[in-house]
C-alpha cells in the first residue's frame, strides 16, 4: 500500500498487480490492518481517518492536538504516535483506552505486536536527567524546562492490560529503530549509530542476539523478522540490506556466563572471517554501558595476565577462529565487543538514478519462500532470492515501479 499526493494505491505483491486506487487528497501516512479492508489514513497533519476500502466508507475521524507521526494497528488496538504522546484505542469501538506521555520522538519510533495474545507496545524512554548542554529554542519561555533527551532504553507496555511491563536497556545512544516479531516475543533494536543490532526476549527483556551491521555509522530505516522468527532483515541509509540468522547456536542470553571456552569455532561463518573484527566506538561505549547494567556496582573482574600475554602474542595474526576460542575467557563487558555476529546473507539495492545520496527503504521477508522484498522512497519495488544454506549475496529476480505519471493519474480520475 502506497500513499500519494492524490490518494493511495493497494498492490498485491505475488503476483504483482494494482488492486485498488482512490483519489481522496494528499495521503501522508497510511496503515492497513493486515490484509483486511480496514485502513488508517492521515490526510492532514492532525486528522486521522479510519476507512473501509471494500465498502468505500469512512468509519470515523479523529483530530489530535499536534501532528500525527505514525499509526500502528493490530486486531485489538490502534496506536497513534505524536511527538511526545501515544494514544491507545480499542479498535473494535474506537474508545480511547490510554494516553501515554513519551520521550521526544520526532522519528516516530514505536512498535506494536501483530499478535493479539502477546499484545505489547514498545517505545523509547526518556533519560532521567536532561542534558546540561541542551539549549532551549529562542521562542521558549524564560523559565521553560529542558526536555529530557531520548535514551537507548525501550519501554515495554502491555496493550491489553494497559500497564508498563519492563524496560529494556538496549543501547547507550538514542534509538533509531525498533521492531517486534509476529508473535510479540522478540524485539529488535538499533541505535542512531546503526552499527550494532540487538534482539531481546519479550517481555523478559533478556538479550538473545547481537549482530554487527557494519563498522561505519548509518541510520537504520527498517527491520523485519520473517514469519518463523529465524531471520532478521535490516536496511539502512546504505545500499546494502543485511539478513541475520536467529538460531539456538547464535543466541547468547545476557544472563548466561560461559564457564569454559568454546570447543569449536564452527559457528563463525565464512563472511564473518572475511570481514574486520575491529570494534567501533559504539561497541566500546555500549559494552561498558551494558556491562555496568548487568554487573551492577560490584568490582570489575581482574585481568588474567597469562591470557593477556597470549593475546598480545597473537594480536598481529588473529583470526575469527582465535577470537571465538578466547572469547570464552573474557569478562562479559569485554565479550560485548567480540561477540557480534555478521550477516549470513545480504542484497544490494541498485543505485539511485536521481543522484540522491541515500534512499529510505522498507524491507520484509516473503512468507512464501527465501526472498527479501524492498520498497524504496523513490517508488521502486525489488524482490531478491537468498540462499538459506550458503548465504552470501542474494540475486534480484523482480523489479517494479510504484510511480505513475500524472497523465495516467488524471485519466484514472476521469479528468479527461
Amino acid at each position: 500500500m502506497t500513499g500519494t499526493a492524490r490518494g493511495f494505491r493497494l498492490y498485491s505483491t505475488d503476483p504483482f498487480s494494482k488492486l485498488f486506487e482512490t483519489f481522496e487528497g494528499d495521503v501522508s501516512i497510511i496503515e492497513m490492518l493486515f490484509s483486511t479492508s480496514l485502513v488508517a489514513l492521515i490526510l492532514s497533519p492532525r486528522l486521522l481517518r479510519i476507512q473501509n476500502t471494500k465498502r468505500q466508507s469512512t468509519i470515523c475521524e479523529l483530530t489530535f492536538p499536534t501532528m500525527i507521526l505514525a499509526v500502528r494497528l493490530n486486531r485489538k488496538r490502534l496506536v497513534v504516535v505524536l511527538e511526545d504522546q501515544i494514544y491507545l484505542y480499542d479498535i473494535s469501538n474506537m474508545n480511547l483506552l490510554a494516553t501515554i506521555e513519551s520521550a521526544p520522538n520526532n522519528h516516530a519510533i514505536c512498535a506494536l505486536s501483530p499478535s493479539s495474545e502477546s499484545n505489547y507496545l514498545a517505545y523509547p524512554v526518556s533519560k532521567k536527567v536532561a542534558s546540561p548542554t541542551y539549549e532551549l529554542p529562542p521562542h521558549a519561555p524564560p523559565n521553560a524546562n529542558r526536555p529530557a533527551p531520548t535514551s537507548g532504553d525501550v519501554m515495554l507496555y502491555d496493550a491489553t492490560k494497559l500497564e508498563q511491563v519492563n524496560i529494556i536497556e538496549a543501547h547507550a545512544t538514542p534509538l533509531s529503530h525498533i521492531a517486534l516479531n509476529n508473535d510479540g516475543t522478540l524485539l529488535a533494536t538499533a541505535s542512531e549509530k546503526g552499527t550494532i543490532i540487538r534482539v531481546f526476549s519479550v517481555p523478559e527483556a533478556q538479550k538473545l542476539y547481537q549482530f554487527r551491521r557494519g563498522s561505519m555509522p548509518s541510520r537504520i530505516y527498517s527491520m523485519s523478522f520473517n514469519t518463523t522468527s529465524t531471520l532478521l532483515c535490516v536496511s539502512s541509509a546504505t545500499e546494502t540490506v543485511h539478513v541475520f540468522r536467529l538460531s539456538a547456536q547464535t543466541a547468547r542470553p545476557s544472563s548466561a556466563v560461559s564457564a569454559s571456552p568454546p570447543t569449536s569455532p564452527a559457528g563463525i561463518s565464512r563472511s564473518s572471517r572475511d570481514r574486520s573484527l575491529s570494534p567501533s566506538s559504539e561497541d566500546q561505549g555500549e559494552s561498558n554501558y551494558l556491562g555496568q547494567s548487568e554487573a551492577g556496582n560490584g568490582p570489575r573482574p581482574q585481568k588474567n595476565p597469562t591470557f593477556m600475554s597470549v593475546l598480545r602474542r597473537t594480536s598481529q595474526n588473529i583470526g575469527g577462529s582465535v577470537a571465538a576460542a578466547v572469547g570464552g575467557y573474557m569478562p562479559s563487558a569485554v565479550t560485548e565487543i567480540w561477540e557480534p555476529q555478521r550477516d549470513f546473507a545480504w542484497v544490494k539495492i541498485p543505485r539511485s538514478t536521481s543522484g540522491a545520496s541515500s534512499i529510505k527503504t522498507v524491507v520484509a521477508m516473503s512468507s512464501n519462500g527465501p526472498q527479501v522484498m524492498v520498497v524504496t522512497s523513490e517508488g521502486n519495488y525489488f524482490v531478491f532470492n537468498i540462499d538459506l544454506e550458503s548465504g552470501g549475496e542474494g540475486t534480484m529476480v523482480k523489479q517494479y515501479s510504484l510511480v505513475e505519471d500524472n497523465s495516467r493519474l488524471g485519466r484514472s480520475n476521469g479528468d479527461d
